[in-house]
This record gives C-alpha cells, sequence and structure tokens, in this order.
C-alpha cells in the first residue's frame, strides 16, 4: 500500500494583532503644507494638511477573491494607517468569475483584480470577445501568493480515508466519491479537473468525459455547500477544493473541521496574480481628484506601494493559509499540512477553457426522450453469448446511474405494429429523474423489455413520432432530444420511406428550438447511412457500436460530443 498524507488535525494559531502603523513613520522634509512619509522602506510623499492630516484621502480599489479578500483587507488597513489615513483602499471581495464576467462587459471600475486564478483572466478575455467589447486593459504581474489544490474530507474520516491512496486515479476510476464544487465558478474545481485529465488515457478521451459526467451528476451550490456536506456522509467522501478554502472553512470553528487530503499522485496550485488596471483607473470617477502638488505620487504608484506592502507581510497571507507564489512555506493550521505538497502551479489556461466548455456541454440538463428498439432480433445473441436486449439492459443501468436528477427522460418502445397500427408505444412520459416514482418506473420498464420482444423494426415511423412528440412540450431551458437505440434498419414496407421522413424533418426543423436526434446502432445489421442522414438533418448524431458490448462506451460519446454534432469524428 501506498505512502498516506492526509493533514492530521492541528492547533490554530490567534489572528495576529492589526498594528496600526506598519514600521516607523518619520518626518524627512517638509514642502510647503506636504510632508514626505518614510512607509515600509519607501520615501511615500503625500500630500497633506497643515495639522499633518489629509484633506482628502486617495482611494484605491482592489476586487479580490473572497478567499483572500480579508487577508488584504488586513494588509490594506495597515497600509491606509502607515500613510496618516491619506490613502483609502478598499477592499471589494467578489467571486473571480463574476469579476470577469463584468470586467468582460466593459465594466471594470477598479484599480487592480486579485482573482484566485490566472484561469479568470483568459476567462474574462475569451467573454469580451464573445461579446464584441474590448477586454479591459490588464498588467498582469507575478502572484501574491499560492494554494495548491487539494481533498477536503470530515476530520472523523480521515483514518478511514487514509486507509487507501487519495488520488486523482482513484476519482477517475469511481473508486474514490468525490463532490466537485461547480468549476464555471471555482478556480480550484477548474484546475482539479485539468489534473485529473492528466492521469487520464490519453489515448481514451471517453475516460475523462465519462469522469466528468459522473462528477457533474450531482453539483452543489457552493464551494462551502459542498464542504458542509462532508460530515453527512457516511462513506469517505471528498471535496476537489483548495488549501485556502479548507483553512478558511476550519477557521469559522465549524461542528465538523476538516483535513485537506493531499493527492499521491501530485497535484496543481492556484496562482493569485496581481492584475494593475490602468485604464480601468484613469477613467473611474471618484470625488477625490488626483493630487496636484509637486511630488505627490499618483494612482499608479501608489498601487505599486499596496502591492509592495502585500508582498513584504507575508504573515498576513500565511495565517490566512496561504503559501508563497513559489509554493512554499510552511502552516501552522488546524487540518492543512505544515510542509508545502509538490504542485504545478503554471497551468494551462487554454487547456482549462477547454476543458471548461466540455464540462458545460456535458452537464447541460437534458430532456430525452428515449426510444428503444424490441424487435425479434434484439433477442439474438452477441459474440459474448448475452442476448443484445441483455446488452442493451446493462447498458442502459450505467447510463442511468450518470445522469442528474435534473435530468428529464421519458421511454418508448418500437417495433412493427406494436401499438395496434402504431410501430411505437409510449410507456413513461419524459418528467424529472428527481421523481423517485418515475424513475423507479423507467427502471420497471428496462427490466421488463425481454418480455416485450417481437415483430420488425419500425424505424422510420417511430422516429418521425418521436420528433414531434419532443416538439409538442419543448422546454427552451433544456436541451430536448430523441435517443433512438436499435439493432437493426428499417423494416415496415407499410411505413414512411427515408426520402419521405428525412423531408418532413427538415420542414420542422426550427434552429431556435432544435431536436437533435442522436442515433445508436449496435450490432451487424444496422443502417448506418440511414442514421447519419437522420441526424445530419436535424443536427444530431449517429453512433455505431460494432461490438453490442460496447454499447456502454457509444453511450458516454452520445453525451460528451454535443458540441461537435453532426460531424463528430
Amino acid at each position: 500500500m501506498g505512502r498516506h498524507t492526509v493533514a492530521a488535525p492541528a492547533s490554530m494559531p490567534r489572528r495576529r494583532i492589526v498594528m496600526s502603523i506598519i514600521g516607523a513613520v518619520a518626518v524627512v522634509a517638509l514642502v510647503g503644507s506636504g510632508v514626505y512619509l518614510w512607509v515600509g522602506g519607501h520615501l511615500n510623499p503625500l500630500f497633506a494638511s497643515a495639522d499633518g492630516g489629509c484633506s482628502e484621502p486617495q482611494e484605491l480599489v482592489v476586487v479580490a477573491d473572497p478567499t483572500i479578500a480579508p487577508a488584504l483587507a488586513e494588509i490594506a488597513t495597515d497600509f491606509d494607517a502607515a500613510s496618516g489615513d491619506c490613502v483609502a483602499t478598499e477592499i471589494t471581495a467578489q467571486d473571480s468569475a463574476d469579476t470577469a464576467a463584468v470586467f468582460a462587459s466593459g465594466n471594470a471600475a477598479a484599480d487592480a483584480w486579485v482573482p484566485e486564478s490566472s484561469v479568470w483572466l483568459d476567462r474574462m478575455n475569451a467573454t469580451a470577445t464573445s461579446l464584441g467589447q474590448t477586454a479591459p486593459e490588464v498588467e498582469v504581474r507575478d502572484g501574491i501568493a499560492s494554494s495548491p489544490v487539494v481533498f477536503a474530507a470530515a476530520a472523523t474520516k480521515a483514518t478511514e480515508l487514509a486507509s487507501e491512496p487519495v488520488s486523482w486515479t482513484r476519482v477517475l476510476g469511481g473508486a474514490l466519491p468525490t463532490i466537485l464544487p461547480d468549476p464555471e465558478a471555482s478556480a480550484a474545481s477548474l484546475a482539479g479537473l485539468y489534473a485529473l485529465r492528466g492521469h487520464s488515457s490519453p489515448d481514451d478521451p471517453r475516460q475523462f468525459a465519462g469522469a466528468m459526467i459522473a462528477l457533474g451528476k450531482s453539483i452543489p451550490a457552493s464551494t462551502t455547500a459542498a464542504l458542509g456536506a462532508l460530515g453527512a456522509s457516511d462513506a469517505p467522501t471528498i471535496v476537489i477544493t483548495s488549501e485556502a478554502q479548507v483553512a478558511a472553512y476550519n477557521d469559522e470553528e465549524q461542528s465538523e473541521p476538516l483535513v485537506a487530503a493531499y493527492p499521491t499522485d501530485g497535484t496543481v496550485a492556484l496562482d493569485y496574480p496581481f492584475l494593475a488596471l490602468p485604464e480601468a483607473a484613469s477613467s473611474k470617477q471618484t470625488a477625490t481628484p488626483e493630487p496636484e502638488a509637486e511630488g505627490v505620487k499618483t494612482r499608479v504608484e501608489l498601487l505599486a506601494d499596496f502591492e509592495a506592502a502585500i508582498r513584504d507581510d507575508t504573515e498576513a497571507l500565511t495565517a490566512a493559509g496561504f503559501r508563497a507564489p513559489d509554493g512554499s512555506g510552511t502552516l501552522d493550521l488546524a487540518g492543512i499540512s505544515a510542509e508545502a505538497p509538490a504542485a504545478e502551479a503554471v497551468l494551462d489556461g487554454a487547456a482549462q477553457l477547454e476543458i471548461l466548455r466540455a464540462w458545460g456541454v456535458l452537464t447541460l440538463r437534458s430532456r430525452m426522450l428515449a426510444v428503444i428498439d424490441v424487435s425479434g432480433s434484439m433477442e439474438e445473441p452477441a459474440e459474448n453469448g448475452l442476448r443484445r436486449i441483455d446488452i442493451f439492459q446493462q447498458a442502459a443501468v450505467g447510463a442511468m446511474q450518470k445522469f442528474s436528477g435534473e435530468v428529464e427522460l421519458g421511454v418508448w418502445v418500437f417495433s412493427t405494429a406494436r401499438n395496434g397500427e402504431l410501430d411505437y408505444e409510449d410507456l413513461a412520459p419524459i418528467a424529472p429523474l428527481a421523481d423517485t416514482a418515475h424513475t423507479q418506473q423507467i427502471a420497471g420498464i428496462i427490466q421488463s423489455l425481454p418480455e416485450r420482444l417481437g415483430g420488425a423494426t419500425g424505424l422510420y415511423d417511430s422516429t418521425l413520432a418521436a420528433v414531434k412528440r419532443v416538439r409538442e412540450s419543448y422546454d427552451p431551458e433544456k436541451v430536448n432530444s430523441v435517443l433512438l437505440i436499435t439493432d437493426g434498419r428499417n423494416e415496415d414496407e407499410n411505413g414512411i420511406a427515408l426520402d419521405a421522413l428525412l423531408a418532413e424533418l427538415k420542414k420542422m426543423d426550427d434552429p431556435a428550438k432544435p431536436v437533435p436526434v442522436i442515433m445508436i446502432g449496435f450490432g451487424p445489421d444496422t443502417d448506418l447511412a440511414a442514421m447519419q442522414q437522420i441526424a445530419q438533418v436535424t443536427k444530431g448524431a449517429a453512433y455505431s457500436a460494432s461490438k453490442p458490448e460496447d454499447l456502454g462506451i457509444v453511450l458516454v460519446d452520445a453525451l460528451s460530443q454535443r458540441t461537435c454534432r453532426p460531424n463528430c469524428g
């Protein structure tokens, strides 16, 4: 068994007392009614009144991620006091994802921004481009802190969790129960997915896609909500988060403290860059004009001084659970390892955005009508000796386990003359899987499929009727689609022909209300050419499982390739 690195709970040091003034403040020169103050090792000329105060303090606005904002507020308090209250530094706590969106829309009213990761700068630029906006000018400076991505666990489950290696490989294989806060809002989650992809097989993209589908089955409302759920979990469960977030959670004196488990197969780190926004600062409207006295510092110079103060004051950042920008540093905090783990601090921003796009596709909430072939040929044996219907049952159960409760699913079965003169039969309406009774109904239908076999394959009539049904109750808030599984080709000589079907589907097509048909054929008898034509006209996709036992893999493809349809490779 491998080495385990679950941090044991440690004593929490008291927060440092905030000094009213950093270092000695000495008057070194007088110029008219102004003074020069020595602050933090720099000559800091500030416009002051004759009585030693300032008539109006100069304002600095720094937007920071909530994880680091409290520590920056401590430093800002000291910085402002050291200026003789001639500077008023406002630290605005805002989720980095929200700041990226606000700045991308052209509302960058701040002097600086400290996100949890450089990936949010990439996200801001990409969003601005998509909005037809010019991204705000940003001067990217080095990170002011770092925090490795870890697995948070309830302290009471730490010993049990450490009985096996805690690793990305186990998360990838589904062997370690894992909660992932939404990577659309959490850089730690996104970096975690980046690390997870690094441990997946480069030859089998389905492995990583399948893991994301499983992780997206239940997305907590926030990181705090995810961490709070750990104590209620029966089995040892982890949350992918950052070391600093574990420290912040424990600092709130929770009834169930957490420990940080460090992946045995390596990890990555968030870099907390300092981003100066010179254009935003110069155009910002404030009640305080820029000082005009000779020798008085500009806003840009004051911002540089504040950045220097942050880099000099490592105590506040360490007390809040942050490592140095290079990943070094020793911590003495509850549930956190004293020594820093080896972590990759520089992450590929483009690769993370690619993962984020894939995540968005995989976790789109679906409204799907599954149309299942129950023709007599489904009773034929496959190469492994199981009947085709048995293999489908296994794949269907596996697919159901990947769906979240927000997915809406209905079930039809089809074969010739299945329901009077109709080739299809409605067995379950399209409804949320969060409804336990509905989920149990579908599970019962899947189990009953072998008893329903008979007839030939009425493919075309069933396809047309299914598209019409989904259109009748279209939900614009969801991805509406038809998922049709068959082992054969159309055998209904009295039904609609392929050309007429394609014409009808094309006539019904509405770009504002797309209903793609996703067709999965398995076994040697499927008509892949016809399936591809149907997929093309509905902007869906056609998949072929050459062996019936590959059906489960193909179902993952059907869920993970939405963005490339109908031309997926």
